[in-house]
């Protein structure tokens, strides 16, 4: 019997695939690139053609001997990565490792971890797909080349520990230029008018904006202009001048992508976007569904919302089975995908449709379950017929203006019906303002009567949003910015290093991500402009498809970057930071401490330093008085960057809580409550006293219900049943 070797990736893959087959066959995993560019060097030959100098990385050396080991003893070794250009990349260093001919029919890939297609890609090998390769390498080297030449350079001007990417500091940028534009933003007065109306003097009432004055646009730019407009309408008459009525359509949303995925996390469960794909990982590798293990999405990294024929077929039949033959569209629903994808995979899916949430929700974690409902949902969604809505417009004259009301109401939900959503769509509320306003339909040259004009409302424009994680992906895909693959790792990257700091859900510019993208925006406008990153992403996949190749890229790129960095170290000025002084004395010399950053975060440092070496932690108090000593209650946060909470007086003072102290008591025994969240992201008050049975749910507010940040306690991790006696949690 032959003896058959399959690598992949990562260990939780390799044990659900090696379930699949049979004895003849051993799984095993690489743990990701087992070669790369050396650490300590740039490890490119910028002289010969920017050869790259690969080494084995450090502390893979037993993890090589061993596949070497049994790529010996196998007749036949399959490399089996995931399907995309660094799957790719890491299946030709381990040709390279083991021996293997990159031209034999050693790789094999598959889109979705399950049986079926795990034994169908295994009889279908073909040869390593050499241009992904060279796209990746390409993309690797500029990387490395702009790391470290542009990294040195602002260590020297600006500071030390700082780093610079073709990527990331475009997203810098992207953030530096709104928040720029929000700050410099100049709000406008205006105010608007509303009629409640009815059609006769019982009817039901409705109401319609004042929006145009003698067939122009009504803009009423201050507190006079609005009364004049208020008094002409207070003893008009109100006629319909058209009447509409029609069936408005909605269509289901497309299929996810690894974008619009991370944009509807966010927004709707509140995950990073490096949170969701990594829970959308665990969800492709594998997860145990009683005695057997398989994946329950496709694979997660795709810009492509076309779904394979044999999905859409199961999808299809389990809509007529469930809601019946008048939800499904009589064919199926196609969608278009964006020119600029590469569409080398189908969109995001569960790998089998009758798979419902409720019915594997006891075997997987809580966000696991989040996350794999909202992708079950869209899917099946997809393949749903539209919602269509009654939808009425009324035009009104009224004394030289002209009023308009729309309304509409849901006529048959559609593919609302699966999510029993039936006023507004899943992810947004469009139209929601029209589903409250019951309009009816009014022939034309009725007189309609008022029943209350409202008081003018003063408004001003405002300014656009900050960007959170969801609209900063969608605007780096819009821009063609990096890849739907590497936003989540790019915007962790512009958080980690000091750039980007996230406040609720908002992203917003540091002092040092300010004074870094100007320094950039000077010296290198090509580096971080969005239509040049654009024109290169284009390059990358165009060698990807062999329409460029790498060499000649890399040399157009790197001559005049190089010899703009060479003209920034000799002529730009030291910039200095002015340092932000506090309100906190150094207890050993007097002076006021100033604010620092370190990878940790800003903590308070003596400014005669080296003279005096004293830090501070910074103390962000809750308001909350240490049920132990009588001491402040701090926020702070490990090494990892969860958030606990603890006395100041440590290590005087022991008390800690991953949850999060109110200022209230427990009305039973007296003890402190705290805020606490459930399996199914409940938010609850406990009592801290472990004897005492008190828990109530607090009020549910949208905000707390999508707030990603809401601190979760350790033990809700790995639990499956919560009991009293694990309310108090410690570090």
């Amino acid at each position: 019997m032959s003896n058959y070797l399959i690598i992949v990736e990562s260990p939780t893959k390799s044990k659900t695939i090696e379930k699949f087959l049979g004895k003849n066959y051993t799984v095993k995993a690489s743990m990701g690139h087992l070669r790369d560019l050396p650490k300590s060097t740039m490890g490119v030959d910028i002289e010969n053609d920017f050869e790259p100098k690969y080494v084995n990385i450090r502390g893979k050396g037993d993890m090589i001997k061993e596949l070497k080991k049994l790529a010996k003893e196998a007749d036949k070794v399959y490399l089996a990565t995931d399907p995309d250009r660094e799957g790719e990349a890491i299946s030709w260093h381990l040709a390279y490792l083991l021996g293997l001919d990159a031209n034999d029919l050693c790789r094999i890939e598959f889109n979705e971890i399950t049986k079926t297609r795990v034994s169908e890609a295994v009889k279908h090998p073909r040869k390593i797909d050499m241009p992904m390769v060279e796209a990746q390498q390409a993309r690797r080297i500029l990387d490395r080349v702009v790391g470290y030449e542009l990294s040195p350079l602002l260590w020297r001007k600006i500071r030390k520990g700082l780093s610079a990417g073709r990527v990331q500091s475009v997203a810098v940028k992207i953030v530096a230029d709104r928040d720029r534009e929000i700050a410099d933003f100049v709000p406008e007065e205006y105010w608007t008018i509303k009629a409640k109306l009815r059609e006769e003097p019982k009817s039901p009432i409705f109401t319609a904006d004042v929006t145009k004055y003698k067939n122009k646009k009504l803009v009423l730019h201050n507190e006079a202009e609005a009364k004049k407009a208020y008094d002409d309408l207070a003893n008009a008459s109100y006629v319909v001048t058209k009447s509409e009525r029609k069936d408005k359509k909605q269509h289901a949303y497309p299929p996810f992508t690894t974008s619009t995925l991370q944009q509807a996390a966010n927004r709707r469960l509140g995950f990073a976007a490096k949170k969701t794909m990594n829970i959308a990982q665990q969800l492709y590798e594998g997860v145990s569904i009683g005695r057997s293990t398989t994946g329950l999405i496709t694979y997660m990294r795709t810009d492509s919302v076309r779904l394979a024929n044999e999905a859409v077929a199961s999808i299809r039949d389990f809509v007529a089975e469930k809601f019946g033959s008048e939800y499904l569209p009589a064919k199926p629903n196609f969608y278009n995908t964006s020119k600029s994808a590469q569409d080398a995979h189908e969109a995001i899916r569960p790998t089998d449709v009758t798979r419902t949430p409720e019915s594997i929700a006891q075997y997987l974690r809580p966000d696991q379950l989040r996350l794999y409902t909202l992708i079950w949902n869209r899917t099946v969604q997809c393949q749903m017929a539209d919602a269509i809505y009654d939808s009425t417009v009324l035009t009104i004259g009224a004394n030289g203006y002209e009023l308009r009301a729309s309304g509409q109401v849901l006529k048959f939900p559609g593919y609302l019906a699966l999510t029993k959503n039936l006023n507004t769509s899943e992810d947004d509320a469009e139209g929601e303002e029209e589903l409250k306003n019951k309009v009816p339909y009014v022939e034309v040259g009725k007189e309609l009567v008022l029943h209350k004009l409202q008081e003018a409302e003063q408004h001003f424009t405002e300014p656009p949003a900050h960007y959170t994680e969801a609209t900063l992906v969608k605007e780096l895909e819009t821009k063609g910015i990096g890849r739907p693959s590497t936003f989540a790792s790019t915007i962790q990257t512009i958080m980690d290093r000091g750039y980007v700091e996230k406040e609720q859900k908002k992203l917003l510019i540091t002092d040092l991500g300010i004074i870094t993208n100007d320094f950039l925006t000077d010296n290198f406008p090509n580096l971080i402009d969005i239509p040049f990153s654009a024109f290169m992403e284009g390059k990358l996949d165009e060698i990807a498809e062999s329409k460029e190749e790498r060499v000649p890229l890399l040399h157009s790129f790197y001559e005049p970057f190089h010899k703009a960095v060479t003209t920034a170290l000799e002529k730009y000025p030291k910039v200095d930071i002015p340092l932000e002084v506090s309100d906190v004395p150094c207890e050993k010399c007097g002076a006021m401490m100033v604010y620092r950053e370190s990878k940790f975060g800003r903590f308070l440092a003596c400014p005669n330093f080296p003279a005096c070496r004293n830090t501070k932690n910074i103390l962000n108090k809750i308001g909350v008085v240490c049920p132990k000593c009588g001491g402040d209650l701090i926020e702070k946060k490990t090494r990892t960057g969860k958030t606990f909470y603890a006395c100041d007086h440590y290590p005087e003072c022991d008390f800690n809580s991953w949850d999060k102290p109110l200022n209230e008591n427990c009305e039973l025994c007296g003890s402190l409550l705290v805020e606490h969240y459930d399996l199914r992201r409940r938010k609850h008050k406990y009592c801290l006293n472990p004897d005492c049975k008190n828990c109530r749910p607090l009020p549910r507010v949208k905000s707390e219900q999508s707030d990603s940040s809401a601190k979760k306690p350790a033990k809700a991790r790995g639990s499956r049943k919560t009991t009293s006696t694990k309310r108090k949690t410690r570090l």
